[in-house]
């Protein structure tokens, strides 16, 4: 099992506590996942993507770019391989345009399905495939049907129905290839998504945990940001001042809550929080539904 972090935030931040410092910082969960961590964070809008084979805790490079990175967002993750060698290629986050994403699962039976799945990623993205992993293949499943939505009114709404359709593709190609053959057929999508002014988590299978507020703000009095919403719990359609992604709760300000199982919470381009249910692939389930964290 791999390990997310993401951060989303209108201030433009140092991550280095919640990646080095703090006493389960990301560094100190790759004691667990030890093939290969991954960095995204976005300058001028664009990712910057620094990704390694190598042990975290272990890698002067991933210190050095912990302690320099200041950003709006950024998305960090450490790898535990399930899928494909230790590779920079199959090392986390995977990018494509201004897209990044990181995932904590599994498809099981992977290799059985591999070709099913990759026909279904559309002809001009099938060839940036470059990995061996089934988390490179989801997030190019994720880019097809989101090339093949209409503008949305919310552009989070639009990442959350392409996220919701990836996975079904994936839930039917096991289920349709699965139909005569003896084994597990399910799979473990949580992940992170974002292209620096939405970012997207998914709870399909692995714990997530959301932050939107804090226990108290040592910067209060300095920060032009600081407003007493920063103190309290949020509401889906908040406005937010930061939004947090992690696999497990980390130490410090922050007050963690977890994801609801098979839920997608998300903050647009104004920071504003969704927060949405899946459908069953039956489709038997109504509109999504919208609740508050």
């Amino acid at each position: 099992m791999c390990r997310l972090f993401g951060f989303r935030s209108v201030l433009q931040s140092s991550v280095h506590q919640s990646l080095v410092n703090a006493e389960n910082a990301l560094v100190v969960q790759s004691q667990r996942h030890r093939d290969g961590w991954g960095m995204a964070y976005y300058v001028g809008g664009f990712p910057h993507v620094i990704k390694s084979p190598q042990f975290a805790s272990d890698d002067p490079l991933f210190h050095r770019v912990s302690g320099v990175v200041s950003s709006h967002t950024v998305l960090a993750h450490v790898r535990r391989a399930t899928q494909g060698g230790l590779t920079p290629s199959n090392s986390h986050p995977f990018q494509h345009g201004p897209w990044v994403m990181g995932h904590n699962g599994d498809i099981s039976q992977f290799q059985q399905h591999r070709h099913e799945l990759m026909h279904l990623i559309a002809n001009n993205l099938r060839p940036f495939v470059l990995g061996e992993t089934d988390s490179e293949v989801l997030f190019f499943l994720f880019l097809t049907h989101l090339q093949s939505l209409q503008e949305a009114d919310h552009k989070a709404n639009k990442l959350a129905h392409a996220v919701q359709a990836a996975q079904q593709a994936v839930q039917c190609v096991q289920k349709t290839v699965g139909r005569n053959r003896v084994g597990k057929h399910n799979a473990s999508l949580t992940c992170v998504l974002t292209d620096g002014q939405v970012m997207l988590g998914l709870q399909a299978g692995k714990p997530l945990h959301i932050s939107t507020h804090k226990h108290h703000c040592d910067k209060q009095n300095t920060c032009p940001f600081f407003q007493q919403a920063c103190l309290h719990a949020s509401k889906v359609g908040d406005k937010l001042t930061h939004f947090l992604l992690s696999s497990e709760p980390l130490e410090g300000e922050n007050v963690w809550q977890p994801v609801l199982p098979n839920h997608i919470v998300a903050v647009d381009q104004n920071m504003r929080l969704h927060q949405t249910a899946l459908q069953q692939i039956s489709h038997n389930t109504a509109h999504d539904q919208q609740t508050d964290l």
